[in-house]
């Protein structure tokens, strides 16, 4: 492995922490800035689709809207594996997603089980997600005691 190659590996882990802590943040604006403008986003539940989306104002908006009940988000990305090929790469990461809200007048706490299938494009010296596919593989509710 070169230094080329390793940097875009530190690159790349960067990019994905980066929109997850801007996610985090619900700084929606920001977040999708590190994805290309006509990049395509699709959250998979149980094997099946229950969101795609094209392009980056229609995802601060859909982003915005579904966590708009949500108090406090966290990922916690894990283990990451990138195949680079030039100025595009291919990527998985998993992650555990909490999310504490209110539901029906309760405090709640949801874990989610994710894995992140990514493609990435270098444009003007810069990596961005082209498209990220989310496989929320498992959930658990529970009602959130502090």
């Amino acid at each position: 492995m070169n230094n080329k190659e390793l940097e875009d590996r530190i690159l790349l882990r960067e990019l994905v922490d980066k929109v997850s802590i801007l996610g985090d943040k619900k700084d929606f604006t920001k977040q999708v800035e590190f994805f290309t403008e006509d990049a395509v986003s699709e959250t998979i539940s149980q094997g099946k689709t229950i969101l795609k989306l094209q392009g980056r104002k229609n995802m601060a908006v859909a982003f915005e809207k579904f966590l708009s009940e949500i108090d406090y988000v966290y990922h916690f990305n894990g283990q990451q594996l990138v195949i680079i090929d030039g100025d595009n790469a291919r990527g998985t990461c998993y992650c555990q997603i909490t999310l504490i809200g209110n539901d029906n007048g309760k405090k709640m706490k949801t874990s989610i089980g994710a894995i992140y299938e990514d493609n990435y494009s270098r444009l003007n010296n810069e990596w961005l997600i082209a498209k990220r596919i989310g496989n929320f593989d498992w959930q658990e509710k529970s009602e959130f005691v502090q």
